[in-house]
């Protein structure tokens, strides 16, 4: 224990008092004194991790969570943990002047924790596409990036409006069962970004008239009988093409009878970043197929 405080007291003095700014509310509605020029960054999400790159200030970042793996600069900066379990003494030890962090997910005690010992930590909380966009913009704002983060979003909404014209007179949408969890089997509810990009890529949510991740058994799946599957791949690649074969097995079921089962980056639409854009993309070429070409975007 004595080591650990000894530790923390030396980085802390290492840490030289940056120039701040006036106090600025954060997501959850707290009060963050900013510095002006932040040099040393720590973020706290994976997605935090993708937006500091996509505004062109990942070599501010002297840390990030576990899984922060786009792109691939970031797999070379020290982790501090998963973003449900922070080391708070590799945080500190990094010496940041701001950790950036995500409303829902990181443990607030972490979050007290570090602000106790002079570490400003901002807390975000995009839900949509929209809110994404504003916390792009935000994130370069905090950074000193209000161009480049202006860039970004315009070039998102340019793409997004692409898929809005090519899908403006589709006939019918067809029913999707959305698969991110294998046992039990796990879908996406309405307050996801799961069932936006669904929704906007012309598909009919099949587990819309539930919140947040609800369970299925096979049966239900079944008596769904979803015109696509779609199964998002996470770590476990192997597991997931299982499952991909396991559904074809059943001649019954529309998407079996049809080959409309795919496996998609589960990155790609469930991380709120500048991706989703692409997950989008991805999802309206395999719901509506003909109306996509490639883009090879990242």
């Amino acid at each position: 224990m004595f080591i650990r405080s000894c530790i923390l007291f030396l980085s802390l003095l290492l840490t030289a008092g940056p120039i701040w700014a006036e106090e600025v509310k954060d997501h959850a509605g707290r009060l963050v004194n900013v510095p002006d020029s932040p040099g040393r960054v720590v973020s706290l999400a994976p997605s935090i991790t993708e937006m500091v790159f996509a505004v062109g200030c990942g070599g501010l970042l002297v840390g990030v969570t576990q899984f922060s793996n786009y792109p691939q600069e970031a797999q070379k900066i020290p982790s501090v943990g998963s973003y449900v379990s922070l080391d708070i003494e590799k945080i500190v030890s990094l010496n940041p002047d701001l950790c950036i962090a995500v409303k829902d997910g990181n443990p607030i005690g972490v979050v007290r924790r570090l602000e106790e010992l002079g570490i400003p930590v901002y807390a975000l909380d995009p839900r949509d596409l929209a809110s994404v966009m504003n916390t792009i913009k935000e994130i370069g704002s905090l950074l000193g990036a209000e161009d480049k983060a202006k860039r970004v979003v315009e070039d998102m909404e340019e793409r997004l409006a692409e898929v809005d014209k090519k899908l403006s007179d589709i006939s019918r949408r067809p029913g999707v069962f959305f698969q991110i969890g294998i046992n039990p089997i796990i879908s996406a509810g309405s307050d996801t970004f799961i069932h936006e990009l669904i929704t906007r890529a012309g598909g009919k949510n099949l587990s819309g008239e539930y919140k947040g991740y609800p369970k299925f058994s096979t049966e239900e799946v079944l008596a769904l009988a979803p015109e696509i599957i779609i199964v998002t791949s996470m770590n476990r690649q192997n597991a997931f093409r299982r499952v991909v074969k396991e559904w074809k097995q059943w001649k019954n079921l529309p998407a079996a009878a049809n080959d409309r089962i795919y496996l998609v980056n589960s990155d790609l639409v469930d991380r709120p970043s500048p991706r989703l854009v692409k997950g989008l993309e991805e999802l309206a070429g395999l719901i509506h197929p003909g109306r996509f070409n490639e883009t090879g975007r990242n």
